[in-house]
């Protein structure tokens, strides 16, 4: 209706209602069922605040809708609020996506002057040597021609096919990065999974497909990240 200036002077006016009766203190608190009314005309109520986290499976996309049909997140999640994916995850890849209404948690989890880290584990086949991982933790050219700082990478474990799996820490977060990086060092990813954003882990009860609504606890950690 009016920016919190403008609001206080619709206020102070008398054009404010509140279940029928003029209000004219700006600060005056009511119930969540109240009615508010400008000149007449009612005022909806906000959305409540929720922010939920999500196991995205391979082959969704992380946006609410396709043009061309594909599954997206909003196909799984479904609530009256309409929620937005925090930052993105490739359709080919899985994890931890949190979805949002509350625009403080999307502005702290993807502005990057907080410098939040994404951990990914990844699994790769190639054939291995200590140089490849150096490779991996050096500055790196992506496509468009950026060339992004070195990350941290560590060697998990050694699978019994002679793949492994690999942890990546990363802070800045380019499109399809790990993909670029692993094929700079000659190795082809076979699955890529996000397990953790800051501090905030995947559920680990939390199985592909499934979602939960964060506890004020989760939402509280988050926004002081």
């Amino acid at each position: 209706m009016a920016s919190r200036r403008g609001a206080a002077a619709l206020i102070e006016s008398g054009a404010v209602t509140v279940d029928g009766v003029v209000v004219r203190e700006p600060g005056a608190r009511f119930g969540e069922d109240a009615k508010v009314r400008v000149r007449g005309r009612e005022v909806a109520s906000a959305e409540r605040r929720r922010t939920v986290v999500l196991y995205k499976p391979v082959g969704v996309l992380s946006t609410m809708s396709d043009p061309f049909g594909g599954r997206t997140v909003a196909d799984i999640v479904r609530t009256p609020e309409r929620l937005v994916p925090v930052g993105r995850l490739d359709k080919d890849s899985e994890g931890l996506l949190l979805m949002s209404n509350d625009g403080a948690i999307v502005n702290r989890l993807t502005h990057p002057r907080f410098g939040h880290t994404k951990t990914y584990l990844v699994r790769v086949a190639g054939r291995w040597s200590e140089e490849k991982l150096a490779v991996l933790r050096s500055p790196i050219a992506m496509d468009d021609g950026y060339v992004i700082r070195p990350v941290p990478v560590e060697v998990v474990r050694v699978e019994p096919d002679g793949t492994r799996l690999l942890r990546f820490v990363l802070r800045e977060g380019r499109k399809r990065q790990i993909r670029r990086m692993c094929s700079a060092a000659h190795l082809v990813v076979l699955t890529l999974k996000r397990v953790a954003i800051g501090a905030f882990a995947l559920p680990k009860d939390l199985a592909p497909g499934k979602w939960r609504d964060l506890s004020p606890r989760e939402v509280e950690a988050l926004l002081k990240a």
